[in-house]
């Protein structure tokens, strides 16, 4: 089950997302009528020991819209660390025990936004394949610090009309799933949720890429009218406040109970492109 072409294809438009969304993102900036200059990605190639594979690390901070934001994309291969042969064999994966070697491929992004009434936001697709398995994940939630519930809404209609083609009860599932999997048990939900799934596996992996791909597509419709608008706002010292305050809820979350953290470290990916998720800066009270 080597799956070659399947795995070119899918890490071949993992680019290209992150490729519409940076330049999405800099239009995003050039259309802000805020202080300074409009903000421009820092392009920073990342690779593994070993001849592992790599990928790249688009970071912008300091724009008109986004204070921090990070667009990576990658594509590894070799074999994996013990932690992570557990954690996968705990969760049924097959073939994993014996045989560690593994290939994934994935875009992973979160924005932190200059302006308190804009919303924070994640999402990431991956495909992961070992010689016994394959699958895809991903998923978006939107982490604002003022929340406006037209706002989450909205977020949340363009997640449901891009699953229902596929399979009218992926919306709900997956719905359900990001809510509890974006959980911070000493302090509540992260944000106002969204959808999140793991080790899709139908059979088909047409079928499942291409709904990895329409769940991938729906995040700039779902966001980006969001954070236009929302950057328009004023806002107080006390907004500053809250979003700082929410910034440290959303870093408690990724230092600790992040999967996708946790695997890029325990695989040796590179540190600063694992962690480009973390906000400039935080408070906690």
């Amino acid at each position: 089950m080597m799956m070659m072409e399947e795995r070119k294809e899918a890490a071949a438009w993992f680019h290209e997302l992150r490729d519409q969304i940076v330049a999405a993102f800099e239009g995003l900036e050039d259309r802000s009528a805020g202080e300074g200059p409009a903000g421009r990605f820092e392009v920073t190639p990342t690779s593994r020991p070993n001849n592992g594979g790599g990928g790249i690390m688009s970071v912008m901070r300091g724009g008109r819209v986004f204070e921090k934001v990070g667009v990576n994309w990658s594509e590894v291969h070799g074999e994996l660390a013990p932690q992570a042969q557990a954690a996968m064999t705990a969760r049924g994966v097959p073939g994993v025990a014996e045989d560690p070697r593994f290939w994934a491929s994935g875009i992973s992004l979160v924005a932190h936004m200059q302006n308190p009434h804009a919303p924070a936001v994640h999402m990431n697709t991956r495909m992961f394949w070992t010689p016994s398995a394959w699958w895809f994940g991903g998923g978006t939630d939107l982490n604002p610090c003022l929340e406006y519930d037209a706002d989450t809404r909205f977020f949340h209609q363009v997640l449901k009309d891009a699953c229902d083609p596929y399979d009218a009860g992926y919306y709900p599932r997956f719905k359900e799933w990001a809510d509890e999997y974006f959980f911070i048990p000493h302090r509540g939900a992260r944000g106002v949720g969204g959808i999140f799934y793991d080790d899709l596996n139908t059979g088909d992996w047409r079928a499942d890429f291409d709904f990895t791909r329409a769940v991938g597509e729906a995040f700039l419709p779902a966001f980006l009218p969001l954070a236009e608008a929302r950057s328009k706002q004023d806002w107080t010292a006390d907004d500053r406040e809250a979003q700082l305050v929410h910034r440290g809820l959303y870093a408690e979350y990724n230092l600790v109970y992040d999967r996708g953290t946790k695997f890029g470290l325990a695989t040796g990916h590179d540190p600063n492109a694992v962690l480009m998720s973390l906000p400039p800066l935080a408070k906690w009270i």
